[in-house]
């Protein structure tokens, strides 16, 4: 029985002795003769935590929302001075900006609430959406396009 206390206790001295780093302070505490094991031994573990949303996360997807909003209400704008005031070249495009300002309209509302009920459930990133500036940019310059070839075909 004796001999086995002085085991534990050298198996112990042991097991502190390789946790002490080049300055003999001890990295980790010692709990007798359990061998000291890093995170590169254990499994991956997944712990589940809830994750706390923060309100500026909220506020950052309206302020996106109503920046396209206002976008949208520039094009409109324009649209409606070139509908008004315009030739019958100008009311062609006025009813083409139109038409894309209420789909950029739509196309905002759709994504803010994309984004919302994302941020809602708490899924993993990324909110951003890759194809809809590309399809919007490249709307606005056909759109643009035709306005300068029906302006020049028309007006010869």
């Amino acid at each position: 029985m004796n001999s086995d206390a002085s085991v534990i206790a050298v198996q112990g001295h042991r097991s502190s002795m390789a946790n002490d780093n080049l300055y003999g302070q001890a990295q980790s505490p010692s709990y007798g003769s359990v061998p000291f094991t890093s995170r590169q031994d254990q499994p991956n573990k997944r712990i589940a935590v809830p994750v706390r949303v923060e309100p500026k996360v909220f506020f950052a997807n309206e302020r996106t929302f109503l920046s396209w909003l206002n976008f949208a209400i520039v094009l409109g704008s324009l649209a409606l001075g070139l509908l008004n005031f315009g030739d019958s070249t100008g009311k062609i495009a006025g009813a083409a900006f139109t038409v894309i300002a209420m789909m950029v309209m739509v196309y905002a509302l759709m994504l803010f609430q994309w984004r919302a009920e994302r941020i809602r459930r708490r899924d993993a990133g990324p909110y951003d959406d890759r194809r809809g500036p590309v399809v919007l940019v490249v709307v606005l310059i056909s759109a643009i396009l035709v306005n300068f070839y029906l302006r020049f075909v028309y007006s010869q």
